[in-house]
C-alpha cells in the first residue's frame, strides 16, 4: 500500500473504503447470524455456572495465602521490570536475549517477526510470560479439591489460549501483511467464510478444517472393495472382498466406535487397517454404524450391543457357517465390545469369541482425561436435560469439545487462517473425517456418560446390567490384547492400562507411541512410533512401563504374530477365500454403504439427502 514515505493513492483509498463498507456488512450479519443461535441452553449454562464457581474457589484460595499473593506480585514485577530493560538494550541496538520462549512444539509463534522485530517479540514475551504465571499459580493454589484444580486450570487455559497475540488482527504480523498485501480482502473473504462455518455448527463454532470438495466417501476414501451383506435399523455389515487364496478360518469382525465413521481404519489404502487385515488373510466383517436422529432417540446400549455385536456375529454364521469370530474393536466400540464380551459370557456364549483386541480401549474411567472437566454432576445434568429435549446429541458439539482439548492446534490455528488471513483450507483426508461426525442417541449417550465415565460402573462386578443381565468383566477367560498409546488425550494409557488387570483369561497389554489415532492407525510400511512390550502386567501402570521394551516399528505385525500363535488365526487351518454372497447373505449393495455415507445435516432435514 505505502512505497517509501508516499500516501495513499486516491485509488487505493477508494479500496480500502470499499472494503471497509463490505467488513461492515459481513460483521453486521455475522452479529445476527450470532444472535439467532444464542437461545438459552441448560447444558451451556451448567459448563458457564462451573466456569465460574472453579475461578471463585481459585480466587478464594489465592485471598487464604497472601504470602502467595505477595509472590506472585513480585514475581509479575521482576518480569515486567526484565522485560523493560531488554526492550531498552535492544533499542540501543544490543543483543539481547529473550526472557522466554515459545515451548517446543509451539508453531503459533513461528514467524520471523516474533523474533526479529522488537515489538512483536515484546508483545510474545508479555503473552508468555503471563500465560506461565497462571500456570504455575494455579498449581500452586492450596486446599482445592483434585478435580476442582483440575477444571481450574482447563478452564484457565482455554482462557488464556484465547488471548494469544495470533489471535487477533494488529498482534499477528502474519495477519498484517496479508491485509496490507490485499488491501484487507483477507477479513471480508474470512468473515464469509466465518458465517458459512457457523451455518453449519451446532453449539460453539466448528471451524473448517480442510477442503471438502476434494474428498468422497467411496470415492477416494474408504475404498476397500466389499459389499453391506447385512443391515438393521442400526448397522450395516460390511464384508470385504478377499485379496489371498485362502483365509484363517475364523472370520474377523471390526467393531470401530459410533462417534465419528468407521473409515478412519480405511483412509488411503497406503495407510488402511481394513485393508492390511484383509491382506494377511484375515475374512473381514465390519460395523457401519447409522448416523442416528430423534428417531433413534429411545436406542440404549444394550441395544447397541444386540443390534451391533450380536447380531453381526449371527450375520457372519450365515455368511460364512462359523460359530465363532475374532474381534477387533476401537475406542467406544471396544467399551461396547467389552461390555458384549461380559454378557455373552454371563449368558454361557463366551466361546463365540475366540479373542478380543482393544484398540485405545477405556474400560476403567478413573482418569477420563480433561474431558472429565465436562462431566461433572451439574454438567452431566445438563447434558442429560439437553438430551430429552432434543433426542440426540449432535455430533458436530461434540466434534467442538473434543477440538477444544488440543484448542492450539485444533481450533485457534484454523480460526487465524481461515478467518484473519483468508486462506482456504488445505485437502486432508484425516481432517475430512473429523468433520464428517455422527449424532449419539440420547438414551444411549446420557447412560454412557453417566454410568461409565461418571459413576466407573463398568469395573464393578454387576454394575452394569444389560437386558435382565448383570455382568462382570472378571469373569471374561476369552483371550485379550490390548493396544494403547502413550501420548492419547481421548483414551489416556494410565487409564487403560487397568481394563487390561480385569479378564481372568490371557491377556497382553502393548503401548504405542504418538496418539489415538496415529498411534492405532499406523501401518508397518511407514516404520514409525514404534511401541513397548512386557510379558508381566504389575499392578500399575508405572511399573509395567519401567519394564517394558521398546520395538520398533509398528505394532500391526506383533498383534497378526499374537493371533496366529495363540491360534485364534489358525494358519493350519487355513479354508479357501470367502466371497461376499457366497453365503445365505445376498448382497445388498457395494461397500462402504449408504449408512456412512449419511450426514448430520441429512439426517437432520438441513439439506436434502443425497441420491
Amino acid at each position: 500500500m505505502l512505497s517509501g514515505s508516499e500516501g495513499p493513492s486516491q485509488v487505493e483509498l477508494e479500496e480500502w473504503n470499499s472494503q471497509l463498507q463490505e467488513m461492515g456488512q459481513q460483521y453486521q450479519a455475522l452479529m445476527q447470524d450470532l444472535l439467532a443461535k444464542m437461545a438459552p441452553d441448560e447444558a451451556a449454562d451448567t459448563i458457564h455456572n462451573d466456569m465460574r464457581d472453579a475461578f471463585q474457589a481459585g480466587a478464594e484460595s489465592l485471598m487464604r495465602n497472601p504470602q502467595l499473593v505477595w509472590q506472585t506480585q513480585a514475581r509479575l514485577l521482576q518480569d515486567q521490570w526484565q522485560l523493560w530493560q531488554n526492550a531498552l538494550q535492544a533499542a540501543s541496538g544490543e543483543p539481547v536475549d529473550p526472557l522466554v520462549a515459545p515451548r517446543r512444539g509451539d508453531r503459533r509463534f513461528n514467524d520471523e517477526a516474533w523474533t526479529s522485530d522488537p515489538y512483536y517479540q515484546g508483545i510474545m514475551q508479555q503473552y508468555l510470560l503471563f500465560s506461565r504465571l497462571v500456570e504455575e499459580l494455579i498449581e500452586r493454589l492450596e486446599g482445592l479439591p483434585e478435580q476442582q484444580q483440575r477444571n481450574l486450570a482447563f478452564y484457565a487455559r482455554q482462557l488464556v489460549n484465547a488471548m494469544a497475540p495470533t489471535n487477533f488482527i494488529s498482534t499477528n504480523p502474519e495477519v498484517m501483511r496479508r491485509t496490507m498485501e490485499t488491501n484487507g480482502q483477507n477479513l471480508v473473504d474470512g468473515l464469509t467464510r466465518l458465517r458459512q462455518d457457523l451455518s453449519n455448527s451446532a453449539d460453539g463454532l466448528n471451524v473448517s478444517m480442510t477442503d471438502r470438495s476434494a474428498f468422497g466417501v467411496g470415492e477416494n476414501i474408504a475404498v476397500t472393495p466389499g459389499h453391506v451383506v447385512y443391515e438393521n435399523e442400526l448397522i450395516q455389515l460390511l464384508q470385504y472382498t478377499p485379496t489371498t487364496e485362502t483365509v484363517f478360518k475364523t472370520p474377523l469382525l471390526v467393531v470401530p466406535p459410533w462417534i465419528n465413521k468407521y473409515y478412519i481404519l480405511d483412509l488411503r489404502q497406503d495407510n488402511s487397517m481394513v485393508k492390511w487385515l484383509v491382506d494377511q488373510g484375515h475374512t473381514v466383517f465390519l460395523i457401519s454404524w447409522r448416523n442416528p436422529g430423534p428417531d433413534q432417540r429411545d436406542l440404549t446400549w444394550a441395544d447397541y450391543m444386540q443390534l451391533g455385536p450380536i447380531s453381526a456375529m449371527e450375520a457372519i454364521e450365515q455368511a460364512c457357517g462359523e460359530k465363532s469370530v475374532n474381534l477387533l474393536s476401537y475406542c467406544v466400540g471396544g467399551t461396547l465390545t467389552a461390555s458384549t464380551v461380559a454378557y455373552l459370557t454371563s449368558t454361557r456364549r463366551g466361546r463365540k469369541v475366540r479373542s478380543v483386541t482393544y484398540m485405545a480401549t477405556l474400560q476403567d474411567f478413573r482418569d477420563p482425561g480433561e474431558i472429565g472437566v465436562l462431566l461433572s454432576e451439574p454438567v452431566l445434568a445438563g447434558i442429560e436435560a439437553r438430551l430429552e429435549k432434543d433426542g440426540y446429541l449432535d455430533g458436530r458439539s461434540m466434534a467442538y469439545t473434543f477440538n477444544l482439548l488440543r484448542e492450539n492446534d485444533l481450533f485457534w490455528s484454523f480460526f487465524v487462517s481461515n478467518y484473519l488471513k483468508g486462506e482456504n483450507p488445505a485437502p486432508f483426508d484425516l481432517l475430512y473425517w473429523n468433520t464428517d461426525g455422527t449424532n449419539l442417541p440420547a438414551a444411549t449417550h446420557g447412560w454412557y456418560l453417566r454410568h461409565m465415565y461418571l459413576e466407573n460402573r463398568l469395573v464393578q462386578p454387576g454394575g452394569i446390567e444389560l437386558d435382565g443381565v448383570k455382568i462382570d468383566l472378571r469373569k471374561i477367560s476369552t483371550p485379550s490384547y490390548f493396544i494403547s498409546t502413550r501420548d492419547d488425550h481421548i483414551a489416556k494409557w494410565n487409564s487403560t492400562y487397568y481394563g487390561a488387570l480385569l479378564p481372568k483369561g490371557p491377556t497382553t497389554f502393548v503401548l504405542g507411541g504418538s496418539g489415538h489415532i496415529a498411534g492405532i492407525v499406523n501401518p508397518p510400511y511407514k516404520n514409525k512410533y514404534g511401541y513397548w512390550t512386557n510379558s508381566e502386567l504389575p499392578d500399575s501402570h508405572d511399573e509395567w512401563l519401567a519394564g517394558a521394551e521398546a520395538q520398533e516399528g509398528s505394532w500391526w505385525p506383533h498383534w497378526q504374530q499374537w493371533m496366529t500363535e495363540g491360534g485364534y488365526a489358525d494358519t493350519e487351518k487355513m479354508v479357501p477365500s470367502r466371497q461376499p454372497g457366497e453365503g445365505e447373505l445376498p448382497l445388498l449393495e457395494e461397500a462402504p454403504g449408504r449408512y456412512v455415507r449419511t450426514t448430520i445435516p441429512e439426517v437432520l432435514g438441513e439439506v436434502p439427502p443425497k441420491e
